[in-house]
């Protein structure tokens, strides 16, 4: 039997402040010299290794230089593609890892009589069988219809990225069914950032949240070890990547004059020193607006104070002006609220495609890369999208 590590929603590149890209960069170095440190036999990433298809340069040499570790201490690495590092052409970096010798991707599969047949990749008596994640849940219908060529006598492990129904909670999107998937010994399953178990249906969380709401929920990455060896009760281990401490501030606003006051008096109270700090502020304006709130203070004050890193969350602060709802967000929260927004008062069937479309043409262009060709790139992954 094996004892493994199970890993998921990575993300590396996706934050766009450096101080927590780098966060986010020494907590899978954390997590793989924690691998090493443990002799795994091998090492699964469940998808969203890479926050896009196409992650930057310096990005990549960051992770090959981890993969070599791996490589040197003789821990081979078996993946997916998850719904941020998958593309519609087929072609993502994961491919270079492969090539490069450093990972092994476990999509394997073969369609016969309206069935998904997947095939295994046989490591120490276990067989890995994986299927990507896609964008806005492409996956579940294909996942419906997949059956595991047999391997007889072997531990069966299926890494998926997608929603599993006993985990969606109260999410209003599609799920699978848990009952309708062949019987594997354990599922290593990513997409969702939360730290869940249901039976061998296991999450592991992200090694590091992902934005300012998950900062405030998880504060820290985690990933699993699970050794086949010991009783099932016991045989996922959680492993906690504590790098930073998280000081969160949520602050009710009716006067937007006296809160830069209020915020700097909770901040004098707190022991904010190489901490990240999350403020978040709600409410409705009754007196002033929303430029009456001096951040350049607040930051300032942070800044004495030497925290590593502050960041601020306005999204549920409303203004009367104009009778109109304002809601000054952070970046991350533009394009959610935005595309909510116009699906909400533009019923049509092309809505489906929104998510995907902006996914595709939010990517950069790389270097190297022509205009023509990064502009034909993107037009070929959307006609595919749109079935063109």
């Amino acid at each position: 039997m094996v004892k493994f590590a199970h890993l998921a929603d990575v993300h590396l590149g996706g934050w766009k402040q450096p101080p927590l890209q780098e966060l986010n960069t020494q907590s899978f170095k954390k997590a793989l010299g924690i691998c090493i440190k443990e002799k795994v036999d091998f090492i699964l990433i469940s998808g969203d290794l890479f926050d896009s298809a196409f992650p930057q340069i310096d990005v990549l040499k960051e992770t090959f230089a981890e993969f070599r570790k791996l490589h040197d201490a003789k821990i081979p690495c078996f993946i997916i593609a998850g719904s941020h590092d998958y593309s519609v052409s087929g072609k993502t970096f994961l491919d270079v890892l492969e090539k490069a010798g450093f990972c092994k991707n476990v999509e394997n599969f073969e369609e016969r009589d309206g069935k998904l047949i997947l095939n295994p990749t046989i490591y120490k008596g276990v067989a890995i069988y994986g299927y990507p994640g896609k964008t806005s849940g492409l996956e579940i219908p294909d996942l419906r219809r997949i059956v595991l060529n047999d391997s007889p006598g072997m531990f069966k492990i299926f890494m998926l990225h997608t929603v599993i129904d006993k985990a969606k909670g109260t999410l209003p999107i599609d799920s699978l069914e848990t009952s309708k998937l062949p019987s594997a010994d354990y599922y290593a399953l990513g997409h969702l950032h939360i730290d869940f178990q249901y039976g061998n249906f296991v999450y592991p969380g992200p090694i590091f949240p992902n934005n300012f709401q998950e900062l405030e929920d998880l504060e820290y990455g985690r990933f699993c070890i699970v050794n086949t060896n010991a009783e099932p009760s016991n045989a996922v281990k959680k492993i906690e990547l504590k790098l930073k401490e998280v000081i969160s501030l949520d602050i009710e606003v009716n006067n937007a004059l006296f809160v830069t006051e209020k915020i700097i008096s909770e901040l004098e109270k707190k022991d904010i020193q190489d901490k990240i700090v999350l403020l978040r502020l709600r409410g409705n304006l009754e007196i002033g607006k929303n430029s009456d709130i001096k951040f350049s203070q607040i930051e300032e004050a942070i800044k004495r104070k030497k925290a590593y890193f502050f960041l601020k969350n306005t999204y549920e602060l409303k203004t009367k002006e104009a009778n109109l709802e304002i809601k000054i967000e952070e970046t991350e929260d533009v394009e959610d609220g935005t595309i909510k927004n116009y699906v909400k008062q533009n019923t049509s069937d092309f809505n489906k495609f929104v998510p995907q479309l902006i996914d595709i043409l939010s990517k950069e262009k790389q270097e190297g890369e022509t205009t023509e060709v990064f502009f034909g790139r993107l037009f070929d992954e959307s006609k595919k999208v749109l079935n063109f």
